[in-house]
């Protein structure tokens, strides 16, 4: 492999030419996953020779074989680089997302394997941190759940006899103002769930906005926390989390307008596709393809776990 830098696509047109070949598509891919040069995925060691004819590496360490695919997202995938580096870029520039169907459609796949696919891609969308958020920062909770006149009128009828919001997921969200937004599913919206989510993830001392919900009460003696009650308004001075209903729209526009339909066991990954989309917002379409190319290693998603064959469904922890 040469050591030449990347040239990235910059529109879906550029995108599919280049890609179209598979060589070239395995070229590139290989240049952002391992961009300090090509190491073993099992032992990390960088001696290795390259089979070109079968487009794998034969590892002088652990004396194994191992190609592009292996310890990543696209790991015992049959389809060829061509096809995956397009779905990467179709579902991280899509501003509202795009559906397995679509997706199916263009790369001539089925529908199934293009779900599985897309699932792939929204685990390494994730991106986690360690570092706190500061200064001004808001938080804001919120439901997600289908409409009830979308639904088959049992289950409608189930949800008006009970306290109005079964049936839907709340997540919590918190936002760095002119930063990055965190998301997460959260069990409930009592004090204990939120309150450890906001110690977890935001720095003490710092400025924080929210709106009149009981479960926030107890902060002000770790935060500048000040709150906005929407019964009366929504902004007062710097004290709103409009960046956060914000966020919430273009949320709830993709899962209405294109998924339709998202079961509560998936959501955190769809809470993390939206938030990449969101924090890289200033990032080229070719800059927001790269990262997330380079951030496919150790995320294998199998058929089973996916759809949740033999594991415990559990809420996720906040970005």
């Amino acid at each position: 492999m040469d050591s030449e830098l990347v040239k990235l696509p910059e529109s879906l047109q550029e995108a599919v030419v280049y890609f179209s070949d598979i060589d070239r598509a395995h070229k590139f891919a290989t240049k952002l996953r391992w961009p300090k040069g090509i190491e073993c995925p099992r032992c990390g060691s960088k001696e290795h020779s390259y089979i070109s004819t079968r487009r794998f590496w034969s590892c002088k360490g652990c004396k194994k074989q191992f190609t592009v695919k292996v310890a990543s997202i696209f790991e015992d995938s049959p389809l060829g680089m061509d096809k995956w580096m397009l779905a990467v870029w179709l579902i991280v520039t899509c501003k509202n997302g795009i559906s397995s169907y679509e997706i199916a459609s263009h790369l001539g796949i089925t529908q199934k394997s293009a779900w599985h696919l897309m699932h792939r891609v929204r685990r390494a969308m994730r991106s986690g941190s360690f570092t706190k958020l500061s200064g001004e920062v808001e938080v804001d909770e919120t439901f997600i759940g289908g409409k009830a006149r979308n639904m088959h009128i049992a289950k409608r009828a189930r949800r008006i006899t009970s306290t109005g919001t079964h049936d839907k997921v709340p997540v919590i969200g918190i936002l760095e103002r002119g930063g990055k937004v965190r998301t997460a599913v959260v069990p409930n919206r009592k004090k204990k769930a939120l309150q450890a989510e906001v110690r977890k993830h935001v720095e003490a001392g710092s400025a924080l906005y929210s709106d009149a919900l009981l479960s926030y009460a107890g902060l002000a003696g770790e935060y500048a926390h000040q709150v906005v009650d929407h019964a009366v308004a929504y902004v007062d001075g710097r004290v709103h989390t409009n960046g956060l209903e914000n966020f919430w729209s273009l949320l709830k526009r993709s899962i209405r307008g294109t998924y339709v339909s998202v079961e509560p066991y998936h959501l955190h990954r769809y809470l993390d596709e939206q938030a990449l989309r969101f924090n890289e917002r200033k990032m080229t379409a070719g800059e927001k393809f790269a990262a997330v190319m380079g951030n496919v290693s150790g995320k294998r998603l199998t058929w089973n776990e996916v759809t949740g064959k033999g594991l415990e469904l559990e809420t996720r922890p906040l970005n």
